[in-house]
């Protein structure tokens, strides 16, 4: 069986100076859902787009991030089910990760209010929801074994 996500997120990183791993997290803005919410980039599967497109377009609605700020582009293994009961529904989220370059600078959407880029202990201290835990340890994985990442990395003509 095959399925389609209704969602895509994105979980942005990059190396310090030091070389130490930072995650960006993103502030729901007050007067929209979930408002005050630390999350990762995410948003709406468009019907006539590739899954990993979705999650590239919203990286640049949500951060301003084109394809030149983006290293590289990571497939997770990680599909969010989850209910959401402003639609009666449950909803399915397909995960990536992407590494940026250093120096490349955020220019969030109205949706959010603030960005941070912390380190992956800082950060699991503001997300909520198990699911985003699993995949900052998912990016920890990435960076701590890079043979075995490579198998990850999604080709830019894919």
């Amino acid at each position: 069986m095959s399925a389609r996500p209704d969602l895509v997120a994105c979980w942005l990183f990059r190396l310090d100076p030091a070389e130490q791993p930072e995650i960006l997290l993103i502030r729901r803005a007050e007067g929209g859902s979930y408002a005050g919410l630390w999350q990762c980039v995410t948003g709406s599967l468009e019907a006539d787009e590739r899954i990993v497109d979705g999650a590239r377009r919203e990286v640049i609605e949500e951060t301003g991030l084109g394809p030149s700020d983006l290293e590289a582009i990571f497939e997770t293994e990680i599909v969010n089910w989850f209910h959401e009961a402003t639609r009666d529904a449950l909803m399915c989220e397909a995960v990536f990760a992407a590494r940026v370059r250093a120096g490349a600078a955020i220019r969030l959407s109205d949706e959010h209010e603030e960005a941070r880029w912390l380190a992956p202990e800082d950060a699991r201290t503001l997300v909520v929801w198990p699911a985003y835990l699993r995949a900052i340890d998912f990016i920890e994985w990435l960076l701590a074994n890079p043979d075995r990442a490579e198998t990850f990395r999604l080709r830019t003509d894919a």
